[in-house]
C-alpha cells in the first residue's frame, strides 16, 4: 500500500525536485500540497505548486498557507538562489488551475482526521503551517504517522548563520512548536544534505528519459547549480528537499540518532536547532520531557541519487 503524504512546500527549485520525485514514486500517494512563504512569497509558492501538478499531469489539491513568520519580521526571499520566479528565472506561463478554498493548516487537520495514523507530513520550508495545524487541533499530533522535515543542523555549520539553517531561521518559533509536539519528527538537515551532490550528468539522463519533467528540472536547476558553483566551487548542488522523499521511500538509506531538539528563538543563535542526544543529561532543563526526534546524520549518497534518478526516469 502506498504511503499517504502531504507535502508542505515553498517552491523553490529543490522543492520542485522533491515534489516531482514524490509524484513519480509508486510507493507514495500525494494527498495534497500546502504552501508557505520561504524561497518565494506564499502567493508565488502557491502558483508554483499548482504549476508542478500541471507539469506532472496529476490532480492534487493545493492549499495556500501562512504568508509571514509567527513572531519575527520576515527575511528577504533568496532570489539569488532560486530566481525571482522560484524556478531559476525560466519564466513559465501562469498555471491554469487554482488553490482550493481552504487554508493549509485546515487542510492538514482535515486530511489527517480523515486518515488517522496514516498520513506523513513532509515539510520542505518554514514550519508555520504545521504550527498553525497544532493550534487549530492539538490532538492532530497524535494522529499523524510522522513529520519528516528538511531543515536544521545538529553539528554541521548553518547556511544563513554559522549555526542556523534557512527553513528554521525563517520561523524559529513555529519550528520549536513542531519539534516539541507529541508526534514523531524526523529531521533531515544539513548534516546529511551537505553529503550529497546532484550534478548535471544525472539531470541530463533524467531529461533524456523523461523530457517533460526532466527537461523542466534540468532547465530550472541551472540557476541553482550556478549559485552553488560560484559560492562553493562545486560541480553541482546540494541535495536538500528531495532527500525527504527518499527517506520516506527507503529509510534504510539514512543513519539516524535520537535526541531532543529545541530551537533558539532570539539572539545571536536564532534559528539554531540545538540537539541533545538521547541518554545525555544537562543542568539546563530546556530539553527535559521533549519528545525524541530522529536526526539523520549519515546517508548513502550513491543509493540516494540512484533512487532519485530511477524514479524520475
Amino acid at each position: 500500500m502506498a504511503r499517504k503524504i502531504i507535502i508542505d512546500t515553498d517552491p523553490g527549485i529543490d522543492d520542485a525536485m522533491a515534489i516531482l520525485f514524490a509524484f513519480q514514486a509508486p510507493q507514495l500517494e500525494v494527498l495534497g500540497l500546502t504552501t508557505t512563504f520561504g524561497n518565494v512569497s506564499v502567493d508565488l509558492a502557491t502558483q508554483n505548486a499548482i504549476k508542478l501538478t500541471e507539469i506532472a499531469q496529476v490532480t492534487v489539491p493545493v492549499a495556500k498557507g501562512v504568508a509571514v513568520p509567527s513572531h519575527i519580521a520576515p527575511r528577504p526571499h533568496p532570489d539569488f538562489v532560486h530566481g525571482k520566479d522560484g524556478f531559476g528565472n525560466i519564466n513559465l506561463p501562469a498555471p491554469a488551475g487554482s488553490a482550493i478554498d481552504k487554508s493549509a493548516a485546515q487542510f492538514i487537520v482535515d486530511t489527517v482526521r480523515a486518515f488517522p495514523g496514516e498520513v506523513t507530513i513532509i515539510a520542505l520550508g518554514p514550519l508555520g503551517n504545521l504550527a498553525k495545524a497544532l493550534e487549530l487541533d492539538p490532538e492532530v499530533a497524535d494522529l499523524v504517522d510522522e513529520v519528516v522535515l528538511m531543515g536544521g543542523t545538529a553539528i554541521e555549520y548553518g547556511n544563513v548563520s554559522p549555526v542556523a539553517e534557512a527553513n528554521i531561521m525563517n520561523d524559529p518559533h513555529a519550528a520549536d512548536k513542531v519539534f516539541t509536539a507529541p508526534w514523531q519528527v524526523t529531521m533531515i538537515g544539513l548534516d546529511v544534505t551537505h553529503q550529497v551532490l546532484l550534478d548535471n550528468d544525472i539531470l541530463s539522463r533524467i531529461k533524456q528519459a523523461n523530457p517533460e519533467e526532466g527537461g523542466f528540472l534540468f532547465d530550472c536547476a541551472q540557476y541553482y547549480i550556478d549559485f552553488y558553483s560560484s559560492r562553493f566551487d562545486m560541480n553541482g548542488c546540494y541535495f536538500h528537499d528531495a532527500s525527504t522523499i527518499a527517506y520516506v521511500m527507503d529509510p534504510s538509506i539514512f543513519g539516524v540518532e535520537l535526541g531532543a531538539v529545541r530551537v533558539a528563538c532570539e539572539g545571536i543563535g536564532i534559528g539554531q536547532t540545538i540537539f541533545a542526544p538521547q541518554g545525555m543529561s544537562f543542568p539546563e532543563p530546556h530539553w527535559n520531557d521533549v519528545p525524541m526526534t530522529q536526526v539523520c546524520m549519515e546517508v548513502d549518497s550513491e543509493k540516494l541519487l540512484t533512487l532519485f534518478e530511477t524514479t524520475l526516469s
